[in-house]
């Protein structure tokens, strides 16, 4: 397990050590090529509101509630309602994988017209699609917003987000998710591309599933390919079970990375920082600008002036200096600059010139 170092606005110096690094689960690295999510959305209307729907400047909303009452056999014109409880919204969900018909998914309602509030609305029947088009999950039922509004005009508040709400189990599944059950072959994927991590993999399914041949391939530094065992040919469920319980040692890069709008910089504890010196000082300039007015004598035949005053001091602080060594870590690196008094933008800024004179074995990421 890797270890760590924060610095926060503050300068919080957070070291995490913990002990020798542990394996991590298969489970945790990869995932199956064919088995995942697929995202879906749909467009319906919430009623039930208490005159915090849309307005009339959202046309599709009366439009919408026409067209619904028109397929129950009544026939009004759009111009005639009042959508003042009504609120057309956008309707998303997540299919899970091999989701079966009968089954129940969260759904999330958003407001898409000028409603102000969803708070005690009900989603009526929504259908909600794929990418291809196809009918995934119909949804209906109540919205909970987890938050209100009230009051008006400018004297009102607002808690939370009310014009988003989510209604738990609230679509129910009507077809199979388009999911490939692996079958004589399972082709894993790797969450972060490594040729180190997937040559580990690889090591660690050869050495536990032992056969007259190697199972598992490397097809590059995101995807290994295992064939089936002919033991697990029928129980391919219990094999990728197995499969994923199976602990591999991940190799990850050292990597810097640094929010300057927080002023937060992380990094792993084994980052190697090549001999160098650096020095670091701060330069300071103020200038202040006060106004005075020149009054003329009381008989005098001047007039009234506006005499503005300017000072300069520029202030300049001596250069920190931090010296280190061959085979330097990061922490010496923190513990020296911490020594000096470094603020977080400080060490920032000592970071990137390390990186631009190839100084610092370590990849910079700025977020």
């Amino acid at each position: 397990m890797k270890r760590y170092i924060a610095f926060p606005l503050a300068f919080l110096l957070l070291l995490l050590f913990d002990g020798p690094a542990r394996a991590t689960r298969l489970k945790d690295l990869v995932s199956i090529e064919g088995v995942r999510e697929n995202q879906l959305i749909g467009y319906g209307l919430v009623v039930g509101l208490a005159g915090t729907g849309d307005r009339r400047q959202a046309l599709f909303s009366a439009q919408s509630l026409t067209n619904m009452l028109e397929r129950m056999g009544v026939s009004v014109p759009p111009t005639a309602i009042r959508v003042n409880n009504t609120a057309a919204v956008m309707v998303t969900s997540t299919l899970p994988p091999f989701a079966q018909p009968g089954m129940h998914i969260d759904v999330t309602a958003a407001a898409i017209g000028d409603a102000s509030n969803l708070q005690g609305g009900i989603l009526v029947l929504t259908s909600l699609r794929g990418a291809d088009g196809q009918v995934y999950a119909i949804a209906q039922g109540p919205i909970m917003t987890g938050g209100f509004s009230a009051g008006k005009g400018g004297n009102s508040q607002t808690v939370n987000h009310p014009t988003v709400g989510r209604a738990p189990a609230g679509a129910t599944v009507e077809r199979l998710a388009p999911s490939l059950a692996p079958k004589s072959s399972i082709r894993l994927q790797l969450r972060h591309s490594d040729f180190t991590t997937a040559s580990h993999i690889v090591a660690a399914l050869n050495q536990h599933f032992k056969d007259d041949k190697p199972l598992a391939r490397a097809e590059n530094s995101g995807l290994v390919t295992v064939a089936v065992p002919a033991d697990y040919s029928s129980r391919v469920t219990d094999f990728i079970a197995e499969l994923e319980a199976l602990p591999v040692e991940a190799d990850r890069p050292a990597r810097i990375v640094i929010n300057e709008r927080t002023g937060t910089i992380v990094f792993g504890k084994d980052v190697r920082v090549a001999p160098v010196a650096i020095l670091h000082g701060n330069l300071s300039v103020e200038i202040q600008t006060t106004v005075e007015v020149s009054q003329p004598n009381a008989l005098g035949q001047g007039t009234t002036q506006v005499v503005p005053q300017t000072a300069v001091t520029a202030k300049e602080e001596k250069a920190r200096s931090v010296f280190l060594k061959q085979g330097a870590t990061v922490e010496e690196l923190v513990r020296a600059l911490a020594a000096i008094g470094s603020t977080p933008r400080d060490v920032i800024a000592i970071l990137q010139n390390l990186r631009s004179a190839g100084a610092l074995d370590a990849e910079v990421e700025v977020i």
